[in-house]
């Protein structure tokens, strides 16, 4: 198992690899990695939120252009005990812009030193460009 970091360590880590957009701590808590989880703990500790018995739920887009246009979410499910962090699984989807899903790939036993860049998460659900078939002479003409 990973040594565990801190909020500041663990945050810095996923930003370097590319994680610096906007996040929800727990379906909440909009802002940066770690503000959103410092505001959602704050929270918790004034008594208007709990922690939950398992891990802390960090959602968020990879990849946007658009409403109607398609999109990579990423689903973080991140450990926390005493005030240290640590990355156990991921999920990135490629949605349409309908919401649909197009494809998902799921990442376990991870920590966040082994966690994809972002560019690699992305690269994961998104397909590969198609090649052009080079234009064949016609053989008949009719």
């Amino acid at each position: 198992m990973e040594a565990l970091s801190d909020l500041k360590t663990f945050a810095k880590i996923l930003t370097n690899k590319g994680y610096n957009g906007y996040f929800h701590t727990q379906g909440a808590y909009a802002g940066k990695l770690k503000d959103s989880i410092s505001d959602y703990l704050e929270s918790c500790q004034k008594g208007a939120d709990s922690l939950p018995k398992q891990d802390l739920l960090l959602t968020g887009y990879l990849q946007w252009s658009g409403d109607d246009k398609p999109r990579v979410e990423c689903n973080m499910w991140i450990k926390y005990l005493n005030g240290k962090f640590s990355l156990s699984r991921m999920e990135i989807a490629k949605k349409d812009g309908f919401g649909q899903l197009l494809k998902k790939a799921e990442l376990a036993n991870l920590s966040v030193i082994s966690a994809p860049k972002l560019t690699e998460a992305v690269a994961l659900v998104n397909d590969a460009p198609k090649q052009q078939a080079g234009k064949s002479p016609k053989r008949f003409k009719l």
